[in-house]
Order: C-alpha cells, then sequence, then structure tokens
C-alpha cells in the first residue's frame, strides 16, 4: 500500500502536467488556424469549435513585446487560478496535482506555457490559455480509478503468487507435519508412522528432522518401557513361587552349614551367599516396578546414629579387608525420612562393597558429613577399581547403571529418586583413586 502511493502521487502530478500541456498544444494550434484566416476573421461557429476542440475558454500568444488575445469565448466567472509550466518543480507539480481535487469543477485557471518549436523557451514568449477546472479535474479522477483498478488487479496477482508460494514452501509443508503428528499420536509405537524428512535445508527442513529424531526416541523409550512393564508383569507372576523356592532351598542350606563335614563347610556359605543375592534380586525388581517412591516423611535426626545403625547392617567384613572410616560429628542433624535416606545410603555403601570384593587389596570405605547452612551433604569414598567411564553417563538408570555381571543398577536409581524426592542431589565425583559420591539434602525450607 505505501508503495503503491509513493509511486501513485508522482504520476498523477505528472499527467496533470501532461494534460495540461496537451491543452496548451491544442491551443497553440488553434491560435493557428485562427491566424491564417483572412484578415484573421473567423465565424463565431469556427470561433467556439476551436475552442472546443483544444477544450479552454480563451488563447493569448506573447512574442517577444507583444501578447495578443486570438481566441475567446465569454467568461462567466472571473479567473482564480494561474499556474506556470515553464518553471515548474516536482514538489510543487505535487501540491498542484492533489490540489486539483479540492476545487470546485466551474472555477477557472489560467495555465502558461512555452510555446512549441521555439529553441530557447523564456518569459518573453508563452502560450496562455484559461479553462475550467471540470475537464481536467474528471480526467485525472478518471486516471486515479484506473491506476487504483490496474493496482486492484496487480495486487490480487501478486497476493495469488503469495500465496501459492507461501501454500508450497510454508503452509503444505506445515500441514503435512501437523497431519503426520496427529497420525504419530494416535499410535506412537508404531515405527511406520514416523515422518520421513524432506531435503529442505531451512527451517523446514530442521523442523522435520527433529521431528523424526524425537519420534524415534520416543518410540525407542516407548519400546523400553513395555519391556520393562512386561518384565515387571513377568517378576510379579513368579516372585511369590520363586521366592518360596529360595526360602526353602535356604532352609536347606542353613541345615547343611551346620554339618560338620569340612566339603560342605567349604561350599555352604557360597551357596547361602547366592540363594541371598538371588532373594534380594527378585525383591529390588519388583519393589522397583510396583510405584514410585512415597513422599518423604521428613523428621530432624542426629546423622551420626543412622551412620551407626548402616554399619551394622552392612555386615562389613573383616576390618583387615575393609576399613570402615566414619567422620560424621555426633551434633550434626539432618531433616530427611530416616528410612528412605537409610535406604539410600545402605544402596551406596552396598555397592562400594561389592566393588572392594573384587579386588584384593585392602580398602577403605568413608563416610564423611558437614552441614552448611541449610544444607547437608554426604560423601561417601572408596578406595575400590572406581566406575569405568561408558558406565558412567546410565549410572543412575535402572536396569543400566551396572558395571557388575549380574547387578540390575536399581541400587543408585531407587537412591537417585529418593533423594530428588527431598529435593537434593545424588552424583560422582570426579575423584583420582575410587569412588566418590556426593549426597546433597537441604532442609524443607529450601527444597526446591
Amino acid at each position: 500500500m505505501v508503495a503503491e502511493v509513493m509511486v501513485f502521487v508522482p504520476s498523477i502530478a505528472n499527467f496533470r502536467l501532461n494534460w495540461l500541456n496537451d491543452r496548451l498544444m491544442a491551443a497553440e494550434l488553434a491560435s493557428m488556424a485562427a491566424a491564417a484566416a483572412p484578415e484573421r476573421e473567423l465565424p463565431p461557429t469556427l470561433r467556439e469549435a476551436l475552442l472546443r476542440s483544444a477544450q479552454v475558454k480563451a488563447i493569448a500568444i506573447k512574442r517577444m513585446e507583444q501578447r495578443s488575445l486570438i481566441l475567446s469565448s465569454q467568461l462567466k466567472a472571473p479567473i482564480e487560478l494561474t499556474f506556470d509550466l515553464r518553471e515548474q518543480s516536482m514538489p510543487r507539480l505535487v501540491w498542484d496535482a492533489i490540489g486539483v481535487f479540492l476545487q470546485p469543477e466551474d472555477r477557472l485557471m489560467r495555465v502558461i506555457g512555452d510555446l512549441e518549436g521555439r529553441s530557447s523557451p523564456g518569459r518573453d514568449s508563452y502560450v496562455e490559455v484559461v479553462l475550467p477546472v471540470g475537464p481536467m479535474k474528471a480526467a485525472m479522477t478518471r486516471y486515479s480509478l484506473t491506476i487504483l483498478l490496474l493496482s486492484v488487479v496487480i495486487s490480487i496477482f501478486t497476493a495469488g503468487l503469495v500465496y501459492l508460494a507461501l501454500h508450497r514452501l510454508l503452509v503444505r509443508p506445515m500441514m503435512a507435519i501437523t497431519r503426520n503428528m496427529l497420525r504419530f499420536s494416535e499410535n506412537p509405537e508404531d515405527a511406520s508412522r514416523i515422518i520421513t524428512p524432506s531435503r529442505r535445508d531451512d527451517e523446514i527442513g530442521t523442523a522435520e528432522r527433529e521431528l523424526e529424531h524425537m519420534q524415534r526416541q520416543l518410540v525407542q523409550l516407548l519400546q523400553q518401557k513395555n519391556r520393562l512393564a512386561a518384565l515387571g508383569l513377568a517378576v510379579s507372576k513368579i516372585n511369590h513361587d520363586l521366592r518360596n523356592m529360595l526360602s526353602s532351598a535356604q532352609l536347606i542350606s542353613d541345615r547343611l552349614a551346620s554339618l560338620p563335614d569340612p566339603t560342605v563347610q567349604r561350599f555352604a556359605p557360597k551357596l547361602i551367599g547366592s540363594l541371598d543375592r538371588a532373594i534380594k534380586f527378585c525383591n529390588d525388581t519388583l519393589k522397583f516396578g510396583k510405584a514410585a517412591e512415597s513422599d518423604p516423611r521428613r523428621e530432624v535426626f542426629a546423622l551420626a546414629l543412622l551412620v551407626t545403625e548402616l554399619a551394622d547392617g552392612l555386615g562389613l567384613p573383616d576390618p583387615a579387608r575393609v576399613d570402615w572410616v566414619v567422620e560424621v560429628e555426633p551434633s550434626l542433624m539432618i531433616d530427611a525420612d530416616r528410612d528412605q535416606l537409610y535406604r539410600v545410603l545402605s544402596n551406596v555403601c552396598r555397592n562400594a562393597l561389592e566393588a572392594i570384593e573384587a579386588q584384593s587389596d585392602a580398602a577403605i570405605l568413608r563416610v564423611t558429613a558437614q552441614r552448611e547452612r541449610r544444607r547437608v551433604t554426604i560423601d561417601v569414598r572408596d578406595t575400590g577399581p572406581g566406575i569405568p567411564a561408558r558406565v558412567r553417563e546410565d549410572l543412575f538408570l535402572a536396569f543400566r547403571g551396572s558395571n557388575r555381571k549380574g547387578g540390575t543398577g536399581l541400587g543408585l536409581a531407587i537412591a537417585a529418586e529418593i533423594v530428588t524426592a527431598h529435593g537434593g542431589t545424588i552424583r560422582l565425583v570426579e575423584s583420582a583413586q575410587g569412588t566418590h559420591f556426593r549426597i546433597e539434602i537441604p532442609d524443607r525450607s529450601v527444597t526446591s
């Protein structure tokens, strides 16, 4: 629209200038015809015909110092406007053209212009006509309507091209993406519904490729979820009978352990340990698959007492084998769910003990804690073999974060879930030797 206005304004000014020059040229031709008449006397009818053909009311010519009225009809109104076309700037032409639409049609105006064919136009020779504003205003109105019609046609044509271009380049691809998203949402587990990205290298192509990547990830996650759900269902079904059978086998193993036979005494502890691990594996898998952890029931208690209780529950091996070091002030209080925090520390420490058992050298398992304002930081360090880099990325993911043969990775996954429910964090800290876990538990007032 702004472009149309910027084109129309100088265009209508130029049209007015050409229209007035045409009147001046016609008036000059009419004056030549009048000058060619015998004794320059014309019949009134011929005089009126020449004035009508030039669309003027009077014609005057000035050559050198002489100004002559060539043709004239009776003027019914005074001349109120004068336009000199010999020296006109573009701003003046634009202003005068706009002013035409504000003038009454019967108002008379005087127009002055150079004589046609003069080699040196100037103020000593010119043609002068008197004419009403109406014909020029009507011609300019018709021209404006023509420009408006052409502008509308061009705008419609341009809008159509823009629409087709936008529809092809943007709307149609976006509709295809939308249809694919709706179709994929109906059955997100169907990999055949994943979008096939185009070869476009613009934002639409990027969106298609990112959508494909997201859909493939979602399909994989849903497939993994289904496998885990099936695993949980299978474990739930066999858990009862399997635990009964393992319990019976454990009772028999306990009786075998009481026999004085040296061979039995050598193999019975290993058998009992294997049965204990099998029972624990079933219980952990079932607990993890049932539901999310319950909300923490927080209370303020002494952390040192909990760590002492933890040492009794871990069944620590010979001190010569594992040196259990606790550096927790008896006065250090923590705001947490006691049972859940016990499970967190138990899982982390048991993983450390299992890693230590795999090496022959003596090791140290150290638990330290300190309070910083309204946050308690617990560090669990061991001098075991450490955690390989390939396991660290999925360390807190169930069934994926275990480095031990036969391990499930549930211990750290459960620990991370409990700590997160407390508004805290658990992470693996880089260390030169062994493994270092840091657990941070904030008080309730700063839990985010």
